[in-house]
């Protein structure tokens, strides 16, 4: 007897996977209570260049007939379609099924939970989530006791890398990126990275597991950074901020609020220490208080740990009985809009330098519920000057509608930047 093991998709991931299955079968046996055997490879092209590792007489393209020979599927060929079919019909089928695919999760994950809950089958997505950081377990199973109130992280290497490289050697966002995709930290098309699609699909499905409510990619507001540039870090440094892209998932009294946005971190918060193409994720719970998770949240050996992580864990539950934790969406909270979450917000503006303007702009910020926590005041031209503020928390409502009205005054030029302050 052994456990058969399908695997779906031979890339960097695939392909470390397959090799860990092969260098550690013995320890994986003896974990899991039975051999771990790969009983097939699927792949689009047979014949395309493989790590000689790669034992070719596994290899197959017909996907859809391997995953009725395994009791594991393992899932890496990422996007959504054909995934989503293919994992379906390993469910059906009665297969266990391990995925990296946080696209297909945040898409469509309900049905799958669903599928999985009907063929009384395990899901697991480890992987899917910042790669070899155990954050999907920590909120699954180790914060399962406790009341989770916020989950923040920086869930993109990519952005962090750049955004890194912008602060430490003050590159241009073109040049970082070029540079991240010279060292393969970044595809040639860099969209869903910079633009904040990764990382909201990511933090979906932590808010998924956070707040026992079903939160889709839909769900979250995204902005990502190709508009931050060098001056701007350079000046929230000066400021005592790092610019760090955040997915947030926070519990509020109305509801759930979510966000991917570049957020301000004071630099003496973890967050702001996190370098290079790290991810991190901080949760804040009753009565966990705060937790960092921290490590490579990419490449070809870190997200193959957390696929096997899941598989041993799969294969145990196969030998010896158990199952995996379920979907749970019986919170039901509602989703916030983007105008009903609060935050601190740092306002840049440029205004004339003449005396009570100062007067003038915190009352308009006063009359609609919002307080100054900071206020900053350097020279811009020789008639005007630029005014940093930085709010206490308040309603992001509250804080447009205050822009709106300042935009309008006389004394105002231009409204230079808003952003989010997070970890004041």
């Amino acid at each position: 007897m052994s456990v058969k093991i399908a695997l779906l998709g031979c890339g960097t991931v695939g392909t470390a996977v397959a090799k860990m299955l092969k260098a550690q079968s013995k320890d994986f046996a003896q974990r899991a209570g039975d051999e771990l055997e790969l009983v097939g490879i699927g792949v689009r092209n047979i014949d395309a260049p493989r790590d000689p590792e790669i034992d070719r007489t596994l290899l197959t393209d017909d996907l859809e007939a391997l995953t009725t020979k395994a009791d594991i599927v393992i899932e890496l060929i990422g996007g959504v379609d054909p995934a989503r079919t293919l994992v379906l019909g390993a469910i059906k089928n009665g297969a266990t099924v391990v995925t990296g695919n946080k696209a297909l999760l945040a898409a469509h994950g309900p049905e799958i939970y669903e599928a999985a809950a009907e063929a009384d089958v395990d899901v697991y997505y480890e992987a899917a989530v910042a790669g070899a950081v155990p954050v999907v377990y920590g909120l699954r199973e180790s914060l399962a006791g406790d009341r989770v109130e916020t989950v923040m992280g920086i869930l993109n290497g990519t952005t962090n890398f750049i955004l890194d490289e912008m602060e430490t050697n003050g590159m241009s966002f073109d040049d970082a990126l070029k540079l991240a995709q010279d060292l393969g930290y970044a595809e040639a098309d860099p969209t869903a990275d910079v633009d904040g699609h990764d990382a909201a699909a990511k933090i979906a499905i932590l808010a998924s597991l956070a707040f026992h409510t079903r939160v889709s990619i839909d769900n979250v507001p995204t902005t990502g950074i190709r508009s931050i540039t060098a001056e701007d870090i350079a000046a929230a440094k000066r400021d005592g901020f790092a610019i760090k892209l955040l997915g947030i998932a926070r519990r509020q009294e109305a509801g759930i609020e979510l966000s991917v946005e570049p957020t301000l971190v004071p630099l003496d918060h973890p967050l702001a220490s996190v370098r290079g193409s790290f991810n991190s994720v901080v949760t804040e719970s009753a009565g966990a208080g705060r937790l960092m998770f921290y490590g490579r949240g990419a490449g070809g050996d870190p997200t193959a740990s957390a696929v096997l992580s899941d598989v041993v864990a799969g294969a145990s539950h196969r030998v010896y009985g158990g199952r995996a934790p379920r979907e749970l969406t019986y919170a039901d909270l509602p989703i916030l809009t983007p105008d009903e979450g609060t935050s601190s917000f740092r306002i840049e503006f440029e205004i004339e330098d003449r005396t009570g303007v100062l007067t003038q702009l915190s009352g308009a910020l006063a009359d609609n519920n919002v307080s100054i926590s900071t206020v900053r005041q350097s020279a811009a031209t020789e008639s005007s000057a630029r005014l940093t503020v930085t709010t206490h928390e308040a309603r992001t409502a509250d804080v447009k509608s205050a822009i709106e009205k300042i935009k309008a005054a006389d004394y105002v030029k231009d409204v230079l930047q808003v952003m989010r302050v997070e970890g004041n």
